[in-house]
């Protein structure tokens, strides 16, 4: 492989790890990437998974130390998002991702008018919410997210949010330490299902982790510092962005230009 594949890699990663630690879909910069390297693309989305274990490892310490995490309470949201993770992982090969993709990408539009018409849900959260233990079908919600993430990865992060924000009640940036700590959690049981398949290579995957461990350590400081608006919009940028890519608008643009 050329050596100056490696810089790129690092410098996806950085750009994902940014992304993914604010709003989510940075995989849709680190999968085509590894498959540029020349990785299969049942070996890239195992691959993937060694950087954002990384990266979520890094975020979630940087949101721990600033006392954003009460892990107690999440762990009622993170233990069905991680048996969905494992399912989503084992299943992976047997699913139409070209289907899913467009239906993912379906639901981001339906998602950004949400977050624009209701931006106080995003920036305040529900205290009535907080107050309560998450309910069956909360449980249930984040079980079939955790199957997505398990899956793909791409976007998990923003339907992690949407969920944590609008059904568990937490304003944004709160919402989007507890994201990091869920997917660190599923992505941990995820891999192990790659590696047991023979579908992760490590040197890619830490060298992908470099930058994706940096990309984490810079957005989790600036969402304390600036806090949820500046947070919204970014997220609002990445879901337009997602949605784009996933229902393949931006290749027809290209195209017609």
């Amino acid at each position: 492989m050329e050596w100056y594949i490696y810089p790129l890699i690092v410098a996806a990663g950085f750009l994902a790890g940014f992304i993914n630690t604010l709003a989510g879909s940075g995989s849709l910069i680190t999968l085509p990437m590894l498959i540029f390297a020349g990785l299969p693309a049942t070996v890239a989305n195992g691959t993937n998974r060694v950087a954002v274990l990384l990266q979520c490892s890094v975020a979630v310490g940087k949101f721990k130390k600033e006392h954003m995490l009460d892990l107690r309470r999440v762990a009622y949201l993170t233990i069905p998002a991680v048996l969905g993770a494992i399912i989503g992982a084992q299943i992976a090969a047997d699913l139409n991702e070209l289907l899913m993709r467009k239906v993912i990408g379906v639901l981001m539009v339906i998602m950004l008018g949400v977050v624009i018409i209701k931006p106080r849900r995003w920036l305040k959260g529900r205290a009535d919410a907080l107050d309560n233990r998450p309910g069956w079908l909360q449980m249930l919600t984040f079980f079939g997210i955790g199957i997505y993430g398990g899956f793909i990865q791409a976007g998990v992060g923003i339907f992690l949010l949407a969920g944590l924000v609008l059904s568990a009640g937490y304003e944004l940036v709160r919402a989007n330490a507890f994201k990091n700590f869920v997917v660190l959690c599923f992505t941990a049981f995820a891999l192990v299902v790659f590696i047991l398949n023979d579908q992760v290579n490590w040197v890619m995957g830490l060298v992908l982790a470099v930058g994706n461990m940096l990309g984490a350590w810079v957005a989790a400081r600036m969402a304390i510092q600036k806090g949820a608006p500046f947070v919204r919009y970014i997220l609002i940028a990445v879901i337009i962005i997602s949605a784009l890519m996933l229902l393949g608008i931006d290749s027809y643009v290209r195209k017609l230009i």
